[in-house]
């Protein structure tokens, strides 16, 4: 009876309720980030410190970071069961950048954390500094192209590199102290981000194109090889893919080693998707306005080339060249499965890695670029050295590169032997300034591709012929069996030789000339 009344006299207990904080943070899921939130919570039970959500060892050992960067910086863990969860959690993630969400959770658990747009990145130091990581830049460039970031708590030294992305309020921090006073203030103020590049800058239809006019490489070196250069010219202006055949010594490779300095201008956001690959391999981008250049060797593996892994998918060289030139050295010692696997970017765009574990797209707009003999000993065009190679070894070596590869090139050119009273013709100055014209030319009619690039509706609007350019296109057509790939390489070709010339329309004269880049 008196128990009775002794509970029915008590006030119910409150049960104190636990503060579930949490930040918001991204990872990298092939070339996308995904948002992450990073929650916490403190539990009476055996103290512990545990990290859950499918977190890779990188971030598993971030524990043992953050209780060294907030023993130092005068924290005292709580006698509490400590439970950090990375939401979603059938999403694998990886990074060191969680290090700063995971500390600033710990430090503040006794106070509520409010801000629910408000990112976090940062790797910690033992003694508390923030530090940057190679996955940083294209993780931000990646949410801000989502239209998912607006501000963002980062390290102030990847500021150098992350103060090119306009359109997101940066507050920088050195250290963890600092970080935390950032949360519990709530200075929001963001750093002072002004950066302008050192290039030339081009408007064109209110949009901003940039181009550097450093070269490094002169064709005025390349003595003699005038239709080479020609060709050379009209793949760079319009980013056409671009072949050549010749005798060993007689400037394939010198012309496509120039080629990189007078390709056309550059978007700002193209200048940025490059800076995310070269940070994906692991380099350190100079975020000039030149366009990348990458030369496998012929003995480099498809994983190397197209990329791959077998738990993380990794960028390729292919990925590499992208918006650049993707140059083949000595093209029919490249392996038969790596010279098909190449079709789909070319045509694409794009490159797909499929794994067991992981399935990932990059892009891949290039232009590509390879350089052959015409036989294995490399002297069967030559009107001074014998050829030592059999019909059998000729048409071996000639078979490695299929019809559908070979279509899918939009110039090809037999290159002259070199004679002693070769001249100096052209220097990469002056075509610098032809390829600039040409890429007027084409963004000022609209186009979104330039004219290598172009897609069947695109062709159909921009690479109109008249009368006479019909009928001689038709009669080829008839003559050589061109597919219709084929037919709008063509088009494509004389487009660009239109506008180097600056004409607005394709000429007769125009499209003969581009008949004359196919191959026989």
């Amino acid at each position: 009876m008196s128990q009775n009344n002794h509970s029915g006299n008590l006030p119910p207990k409150t049960k104190k309720k636990n503060i579930v904080n949490h930040l918001t943070c991204a990872t990298l899921d092939g070339l996308s980030a995904k948002i992450i939130e990073v929650e916490a919570t403190f539990t009476k039970g055996l103290p512990g410190f545990s990290v859950v959500g499918l977190a890779s060892s990188d971030i598993q050992e971030a524990k043992e970071r953050v209780k060294s960067a907030l023993l130092t910086n005068d924290f005292t863990f709580p006698p509490l069961k400590i439970t950090i969860n990375l939401s979603p959690s059938d999403l694998k993630k990886s990074g060191t950048h969680f290090d700063l969400s995971i500390a600033l959770l710990n430090a503040l658990h006794k106070e509520e954390i409010e801000e629910e747009e408000l990112f976090v990145f940062g790797e910690l130091g033992l003694d508390g500094k923030v530090k940057s990581s190679s996955t940083l830049f294209p993780i931000i460039l990646s949410l801000k192209e989502q239209g998912l970031l607006k501000r963002a708590i980062v390290p102030k030294i990847a500021m150098e590199h992350l103060s090119h992305i306009a359109g997101v309020d940066f507050i920088a921090v050195e250290t963890l102290s600092e970080a935390i006073q950032v949360i519990k203030n709530k200075e929001f103020k963001a750093s002072s981000t002004q950066f302008s590049y050192d290039a030339n800058k081009i408007e064109i239809n209110g949009e901003n194109f940039y181009s550097c006019s450093d070269i490094t490489l002169d064709f005025t070196d390349v003595k003699g090889q005038t239709i080479a250069k020609r060709a050379a010219l009209i793949a760079a202006a319009g980013m056409h893919n671009f072949m050549m055949e010749g005798n060993p010594g007689c400037g394939k490779s010198m012309i496509a080693k120039r080629l990189k300095d007078i390709l056309p201008p550059l978007l700002e956001i193209e200048m940025l998707s490059i800076a995310k690959h070269q940070f994906l391999d692991g380099t350190i981008p100079d975020f000039k306005a030149k366009r990348p250049m990458r030369s496998p060797h012929h003995t480099a593996t498809s994983a190397s080339i197209f990329g791959g892994g077998s738990h993380k998918a990794r960028i390729g060289e292919v990925a590499l060249a992208h918006n650049g030139i993707l140059f083949f050295d000595e093209l029919p010692h490249f392996s038969k499965n790596i010279l098909e696997a190449l079709r789909e970017p070319l045509q694409d765009k794009r490159v797909n890695i499929s794994r067991v574990n992981s399935k990932v797209e990059y892009e891949a707009d290039l232009m590509f670029v390879a350089a052959m003999n015409p036989c294995p000993c490399g002297n069967a065009l030559s009107k001074k050295k014998s050829c030592r190679c059999s019909e059998q070894e000729v048409k071996r070596y000639k078979n490695r590169l299929s019809d559908p590869f070979l279509d899918r090139i939009d110039l090809f050119v037999v290159m002259q032997e070199i004679n002693m009273d070769d001249k100096m013709n052209y220097s990469s100055k002056e075509l610098q300034l032809i390829v600039n014209t040409a890429f007027k030319a084409q963004m000022q009619r609209g186009q979104n591709n330039l004219n290598g690039k172009l897609n069947e509706a695109e062709i159909e609007k921009v690479c109109k012929l008249n009368d006479e350019a019909q009928n001689i296109l038709f009669s080829a057509t008839e003559r050589f069996a061109l597919s219709h790939r084929s037919i709008n390489s063509i088009k494509k070709v004389a487009r660009t030789i239109a506008d180097i010339e600056q004409s607005k329309n394709i000429e007769k004269k125009h499209l003969l000339e581009a008949l004359s880049y196919r191959k026989r």
